[in-house]
């Protein structure tokens, strides 16, 4: 087989083929960078490892803050709500920007189509286009609502004792979300990355009725607009997703990911369940393997994933959630050569 481009691997295994080897990306934590490149951007690191796509989120890109509290590292987003920056790289929201269904009479969006938004991305294209996979992140509609919007207990609560609540804020952000990936997609957005988890480790956020009547409706218009431009899908939930994992797969998402193992997802059993209607995404332990394992360790459980998933194709091997600060940044670059040692098709691992 051919060489293949990393753009030509990532759209390959999103159509449940085989490329010439296992894709890989991952989106990396600064203190990970620094350990294996010092003095490196992120975009650096993805051409020094020769990573098959670059990942980036929109509310780190794309969103705008306003400082509320220097000292306490608050700032208000830019849909209205207060969010705490940590030592990772992503804020974490603490306050709704909606308290009451009055707010949302008033409320006004903020304008997705302000160039300064894009700029990271036109970088970005202009650096890796054509050569490897551009996967731009869109926040989903539910992760969305729920953190920055109306909060956990305000957007629960209403999915009982108002539900046309819900179905407002929905359709609000889904036209900001809309307008957001048809002009990344236009700026040449190969993949979009939709983030945000409907499920915790146990079982998922809520019952499957409500995932069906509030969670994938909006999903689905996000997956058919990219459709319609030609642009493949990933959906990225964590937690256990077994009972409502065939709703996700019914709105036309190309890949899955994390297939959570500290959820007791086996990326096994999925391959054997659903592997040939969607590319699976995962799923080396970014919990413990990769930041108290061993080098060897790192290794061993790659291959296994590789082993299980990679068969026919559809597989794109990456960490159970990020290359988060708490990685090894030795153990990401065992990973990283496990991928190339193993994951050489066809595939002689069994």
């Amino acid at each position: 087989m051919r060489k293949m481009s990393g753009l030509e691997r990532v759209l390959t295994a999103l159509k449940c083929k085989e490329p010439d080897r296992v894709p890989h990306f991952e989106r990396v934590a600064k203190r990970v960078i620094e350990g294996i490149l010092p003095g490196a951007s992120y975009e650096d690191l993805v051409e020094y490892l020769d990573l098959d796509g670059i990942r980036f989120i929109d509310r780190t890109h794309s969103w705008s803050y306003e400082v509320v509290d220097e000292a306490r590292r608050v700032k208000r987003d830019q849909w209205g709500g207060l969010v705490r920056y940590t030592t990772e790289d992503n804020p974490i929201p603490f306050e709704p920007a909606i308290r009451s269904e009055k707010d949302l009479d008033n409320y006004v969006l903020p304008d997705p189509d302000e160039e300064w938004r894009y700029e990271y991305l036109k970088q970005v294209v202009k650096r890796f286009k054509g050569e490897r996979a551009i996967v731009v992140g869109v926040t989903d509609i539910f992760a969305l609502g729920r953190e920055n919007f109306l909060g956990d207990v305000g957007y629960f609560r209403a999915m009982v004792k108002n539900p046309d609540l819900i179905d407002r804020v929905n359709e609000l952000l889904l036209s900001y979300q809309l307008r957001y990936i048809k002009n990344c997609i236009e700026l040449g957005a190969d993949v979009l990355w939709i983030n945000g988890d409907w499920a915790m480790t146990e079982k998922p956020m809520v019952s499957r009725q409500f995932a069906q009547r509030f969670l994938t409706p909006p999903l689905q218009k996000l997956v058919e607009y990219a459709h319609s431009w030609g642009v493949p899908c990933i959906k990225h939930t964590d937690g256990n997703i077994w009972p409502i994992y065939d709703l996700i797969l019914d709105t036309g998402v190309d890949g899955l990911h994390p297939i959570d193992p500290m959820a007791g997802m086996d990326i096994g059993e999925a391959k054997a369940k659903f592997g040939d209607r969607v590319c699976l995404c995962g799923n080396v332990s970014c919990a413990f393997s990769l930041v108290s394992g061993t080098e060897e360790e790192v290794r061993q459980e790659t291959k296994e994933v590789i082993r299980k998933a990679g068969r026919g194709g559809g597989l794109i091997c990456m960490s159970s959630n990020s290359i988060h600060s708490g990685v090894k940044p030795a153990n990401y670059l065992a990973m990283v050569k496990a991928i190339r040692e193993f994951g050489q098709y066809p595939l002689a691992l069994d």
